[in-house]
């Protein structure tokens, strides 16, 4: 099966939806968003990752920033903040350069590294979708770098992490088609959530509109 791009999703979308489903379906079915210092921080790091489609080479290595990707296998695109081409008898030939280079994503965030997958689902998934465009070998392993640590961490691309990038991306698709935003579900990490505001997870705890109106009903009945 092969999605439309009217039917892409944006890459970015897989760390909300990894951390609360319902944040997602907030922030990119209806498009409602809050910027905070936190998000705001985020922005400035990406930007200056991007540098705006320039490439540069250092040693063995091409840097490209801000190189867009897609896959209609997966249904989403986007933008990786560095693709490192790294020379490689299993990469693939570039126009103008000798050899063979293999496409390595890098992902930059701007806190420490999370307990959760959210920021390794979404690197995995840019690098699925490299080996896709240029036809290349698997991509055995990415990295993130964290702005709170100035480190890169290297992440492995294994089966595990590739499936569980294909089984979200499907419940995406599927909530995106149903244009469906999951109700709220309350938990610590609403703390820490941009949309807390948005989402008011203790007003919308208590159920529907039509819950409610059938519980008052019935105290008349």
């Amino acid at each position: 099966m092969e999605y439309s791009e009217e039917e892409f999703l944006s890459i970015a979308g897989l760390q909300h939806f990894a951390f609360c489903r319902r944040q997602w379906a907030l922030a990119y079915l209806e498009m409602q968003w809050n910027e905070n210092l936190r998000t705001a921080e985020g922005h400035i790091l990406h930007e200056n990752a991007h540098d705006s489609f320039s490439a540069e080479k250092r040693g063995d290595r091409i840097i490209s920033r801000g190189m867009a990707v897609f896959s209609r296998r997966l249904g989403v695109n986007g933008v990786c903040d560095i693709v490192e081409f790294h020379a490689s008898p299993h990469g693939v030939p570039i126009f103008g350069r000798e050899g063979k280079w293999l496409p390595v994503p890098v992902e930059y965030k701007r806190g420490a590294p999370k307990e959760n997958d959210a920021d390794r689902l979404q690197l995995c998934c840019q690098a699925m979708c490299l080996e896709e465009m240029l036809l290349c070998g698997e991509i055995p392993k990415a990295y993130l770098y964290y702005g709170e640590t100035a480190r890169r961490t290297a992440v492995p691309l294994d089966e595990a992490l590739r499936g569980k990038v294909a089984a979200m991306l499907s419940e995406m698709h599927e909530l995106s088609r149903r244009k469906y935003t999951p109700r709220v579900k309350p938990a610590k990490s609403c703390n820490a959530c941009s949309l807390k505001g948005l989402c008011l997870p203790k007003l919308c705890r208590g159920g529907s509109a039509a819950d409610y109106l059938k519980k008052r009903l019935e105290e008349f009945s």
